[in-house]
């Protein structure tokens, strides 16, 4: 049941990513605002979550 609703809330994410065109940093660190709270909704540890967000944020930034 957790996994259903983390599927949920990550595509939402994407989906906004996605009809933005051209992103911002805002626009990314807000992304991966929601993806955090989603992966501790769904129970993933909070250094696990935070350092995911981290990196995924360091690499759209940096492109």
């Amino acid at each position: 049941m957790a996994f259903e609703g983390l599927a949920d809330k990550l595509g939402e994410a994407f989906k906004k990513l996605k009809s933005k065109g051209k992103l911002t940093e805002g626009d990314v660190k807000e992304a991966m605002r929601e993806v955090r709270l989603a992966l501790l909704e769904a129970d993933v540890n909070y250094k696990i979550a935070k350092d995911f967000t981290n990196k995924v944020t360091e690499r759209a930034i940096g492109q």
